[in-house]
């Protein structure tokens, strides 16, 4: 299966709605993905579908973005700060009085009254919209940094980011023939509760596959109360499904977006740079 048999982000508005609504009104975005998938029957093979080759952002997930943001420039939905996604008042809480297509026409037009240059996409005739924050190219450039660097460098790089999120006595315990496990910390809830946590973290440009996370639940068991798995590229569906399967201790992903959203939050490497820029009107000039 290749990226002309996954479907169009336009088909993707509706499934969108009906997904947050499902989820209570609010969602997260792989939360929302997730839903989203599952209420279009998408088989797995689509879902594992790559947008690009060397990338790690599945097709599926990439026109899902899409669908948000014609979505959210519509006037339905709104994202925080944090990433969570909700409706705005404009929503009724009707769908079928969403048409997909008045959505996609409306943003259009109001892309082009704003002038804004037009974006070449091999999948998506977005005309002139913005790209989705979730696909612009600083998460590319950093995505690749990220490859650069080396394996000891991406260790240290992942006890800051626990570290910086809540962890104490975090540490690189990574030897041979350890299953994979690269360290071990312990992660404090409200300063009460505490649970030990062995991690991986994996510099890769593919998709992890099911048989990585059950080889690292293997070499968790009796040694640790939560797993965590840290990559830079994907996880398949299959993998995902892994990681929290029934009956057995559940796994803590996080992939290559992920990760790259948790260094912009936490500012690590990350700086936001604002550009001011004005505009010219000829015709206040013509009239002196």
């Amino acid at each position: 299966m290749n990226k002309s048999d996954v479907v169009t982000y336009d088909k993707m508005i509706l499934p969108t709605i009906e997904a947050l609504q499902l989820l209570g009104g609010s969602a997260n975005i792989d939360e929302l993905d997730s839903k989203a998938m599952d209420i279009m029957k998408l088989p797995e093979k689509m879902r594992d579908v790559l947008h690009n080759e060397e990338g790690t952002r599945s097709e599926v997930s990439y026109r899902l973005a899409w669908a948000r943001t014609y979505l959210k420039k519509y006037g339905l939905i709104e994202n925080s700060a944090r990433g969570v996604w909700a409706f705005t008042e404009s929503f009724n809480g009707k769908i079928d009085s969403v048409s997909s297509e008045e959505v996609v026409r409306k943003v259009i037009l109001m892309s082009r009254k704003t002038d804004v240059q037009n974006l070449e996409d091999d999948n998506l005739e977005n005309d002139g919209v913005d790209l989705p924050d979730e696909v612009m190219d600083w998460r590319e450039r950093l995505r690749e940094v990220l490859l650069k660097i080396s394996p000891n460098a991406f260790e240290r790089l992942t006890l800051r980011i626990l570290r910086e999120s809540g962890f104490t006595q975090v540490e690189v315990t990574g030897k041979t023939n350890d299953h994979g496990i690269d360290g071990k910390g312990i992660i404090r809830l409200n300063g009460i509760m505490s649970f030990h946590m062995i991690f991986q973290c994996k510099r890769y440009k593919g998709s992890v596959g099911s048989s990585e996370i059950r080889d690292f639940r293997g070499a968790m068991q009796g040694r640790a109360d939560k797993g965590l798995f840290i990559t830079t590229g994907s996880f398949t569906s299959e993998a995902k499904k892994e990681a929290t399967r029934d009956g057995a201790p559940a796994i803590d992903l996080i992939d290559g977006d992920a990760l790259i959203e948790k260094l912009r939050e936490l500012s690590l490497g990350v700086t936001e740079r604002i550009v001011v820029d004005y505009d010219i009107n000829e015709e206040w000039f013509m009239k002196i």
